[in-house]
């Protein structure tokens, strides 16, 4: 959601914090600031809007020193107004500070500090915790200023209950900057002769590739010259650097006219990637190093239950139908904002997956830590390495697929798609599926690649069915079974990126209800395949065309539809079921794509919405 960038080092921070503040815009915000210390003041920028906008309103020689903050706000306490953007300045002018995540007991202590002659200029629970820590700065024994500024950041988050992920600056101590994480991501970037803060490596991948993950309740005590981390108690900790694999390219639009076009169509290769090094050398099965769990402690798992939100719960639907048909084993999927509140029974052989492409979505990680707690083996499947939920799960599988900037997921998806049918493949082949079944699917999946490949070349039709379309203001998508859920995920990416009313359902639940919302002016977007679905599918087809509703058909190239019964027709490949959702959600992506292109909608960054939830 929010992101952080700061910089402490000798070049000009301004310039760094604002490309890395253009480089987190996919994550969704509503405004921006910056903040660079200058001889024990703050010069301060923020503005409603797009951080272009601050970019135009900031003359350059106002920003010139070489440490400093930067912000992009997605709003949660008050409205979307300049005052209420970050960062934010503590009313004695001492402290300066950019916040992540939510302060749930802000009203308390805004009471208590206003008690103590402390003011407030906006609506927002970031302004609370930035007086905090100048009240803690103001009482703290007058040692040296750096010590003394680490204290009082120590002593407020002691003090507060919620989530953050903040960076603070200090009018005292000019080359300094204090940060610390519970909760929302954090990552320091450890450069040549530099620092630099960020809520994702996107942020600072151009200027280095070393990186350390800040944990949850650490605290990073930043210098020109040297950084240190410890915990909110002072209690030293050893600093781990990893490397980032991906570049400066991989996160870049080339030719492309948006983050979603290019990542519509690297899915090939993502998939690639995805599955590269994943099967046995007898070609029957796939292999996964990072579960940590033994092949005998997989065959005792009687239930498999699979938490994720938004587009990865719609890919654990999927998995959820792959691994009952291939391996037999029970799976459940639930949202995992509703689970960590729920009181469900679950039985002792219970195995638990939680999927989220950035690794940091709040929910999953909070339901996470719930199964852990009750005493469950938790395993993740992520794309982001060294992402909380990586790093607090027992085990799991990276997805590979590099940097996903676009708000709606498109290669994230497929690759965990994928992913659930290579599971199904592991845990069949160690239940009763056949060496001969085996091969079949592993030559499928592998396959994969291509058959994607294959669909995207049908883009310009694609492009010119979105065109005719795009007026329309309500859409429904139908499918059966592991189409099913490939429908939510249409319905789900129309309204993201083109705000188009649009819903996903079961093509024989159409009888059930919706079928009232049926006219000339609703058009139905359904998934054909050849096999025991299609006459039951057509069946529902007809009831559609008999009121009159448009059709657009997406049809695997096997299937002979009834003359005249669809409007439009995709094809795509005739393809094993393994991999049939994999490929029937590249038209729905370009549908949605060139829907919200014709409409001139702000693809990359639709409204209201952020690449990786952070708050509850």
């Amino acid at each position: 959601m929010c992101g952080i960038v700061g910089y402490i080092g000798r070049q000009k921070a301004s310039t760094i914090i604002l490309e890395g503040l253009k480089r987190l815009e996919y994550r969704g915000y509503d405004s921006a600031g910056i903040a660079i210390q200058n001889d024990g003041r703050f010069d301060l920028a923020k503005k409603a809007g797009r951080v272009e906008g601050l970019i135009k309103a900031t003359p350059a020689q106002k920003l010139a020193g070489t440490t400093g903050i930067g912000h992009t706000r997605w709003a949660t306490h008050g409205g979307v107004t300049d005052a209420n953007a970050h960062p934010h300045i503590s009313s004695d002018q001492k402290i300066a500070l950019i916040h992540n995540g939510v302060i749930e007991n802000y009203a308390s202590i805004k009471k208590f500090l206003v008690t103590k002659g402390y003011t407030f200029q906006s609506e927002t629970d970031t302004e609370v915790l930035c007086n905090l820590i100048a009240y803690h700065y103001q009482k703290e024994p007058a040692t040296s200023e750096g010590s003394r500024f680490l204290e009082s950041v120590r002593k407020t988050l002691r003090h507060v209950q919620g989530t953050y992920g903040i960076a603070v600056m200090c009018g005292d101590c000019p080359a300094e900057i204090v940060a610390a994480r519970k909760g929302s991501p954090l990552i320091l970037g450890v450069g040549d002769g530099e620092y630099m803060l960020a809520s994702d490596v996107s942020a600072i991948i151009s200027r280095t590739q070393n990186v350390v993950y800040l944990k949850d309740g650490e605290v990073v005590h930043l210098t020109a010259k040297s950084f240190s981390i410890s915990t909110l108690d002072a209690e030293d900790v050893s600093p781990v650097i990893d490397k980032i694999t991906w570049n400066i390219a991989d996160a870049e639009l080339g030719t492309y006219t948006h983050f979603m076009e290019k990542e519509i169509f690297e899915q090939p290769a993502a998939l690639e990637n995805t599955m590269r090094g994943r099967f046995s050398e007898d070609g029957s099965t796939a292999q996964f190093g990072g579960l940590n769990i033994s092949a005998v402690d997989l065959r005792q798992v009687d239930r498999i239950h699979f938490l994720a939100c938004g587009s990865a719960w719609h890919s654990c639907l999927v998995t959820e139908h792959l691994i009952e048909h291939f391996a037999r084993v029970p799976v459940e999927v639930d949202y995992a904002s509703e689970f960590r509140y729920r009181n469900m029974p679950l039985g002792n052989n219970t195995l638990f997956f939680t999927v989220s492409q950035s690794g940091e979505t709040i929910d999953t990680l909070a339901a996470l830590r719930e199964a852990k707690r009750k005493g469950y083996k938790v395993l993740a499947v992520s794309n982001v390495v060294g992402s909380t939920i990586a790093r607090e799960a027992d085990g799991g599988v990276y997805q590979h697929v590099g940097p996903e900037i676009g708000v709606a997921s498109t290669k994230a998806f497929t690759s965990q798609i994928l992913l659930g049918a290579m599971l199904g493949l592991y845990l069949g082949r160690m239940r009763d599926m056949s060496f001969s079944d085996g091969v079949e699917i592993v030559k499928a999946l592998k396959g994969a690649p291509d058959l994607v490949r294959r669909t995207l070349e049908q883009a310009p039709h694609i492009k010119a069915i979105a065109q005719r379309y795009a007026h329309f203001h309500d859409f429904l998508f139908l499918g059966r079974l592991s189409l099913f859920p490939v429908a939510l995920e249409g319905a789900l990416k129309l309204k993201e990126i083109s705000y188009i009313h649009a819903e996903g359902y079961p093509a024989a639940e159409m009888k059930h209800g919706p079928i009232a919302l049926i006219s000339e002016k609703c058009p139905s977007v359904f998934f054909v395949s050849s096999g025991e679905m299609f006459h039951k599918v057509i069946s529902s087809m007809q009831e559609i065309k008999a009121r009159k509703g448009p059709i657009i058909a997406i049809a695997t190239e096997a299937c002979e539809l009834p003359e005249g019964l669809a409007d439009e027709v995709i094809r795509i490949p005739e393809c094993h079921e393994a991999v049939l959702p994999v490929v029937a959600t590249v038209p729905v992506q370009l549908l949605s794509y060139y829907i919200a292109d014709a409409l001139k909608r702000d693809v990359d960054k639709p409204r209201n919405l952020a690449k990786s939830v952070t708050v509850e």
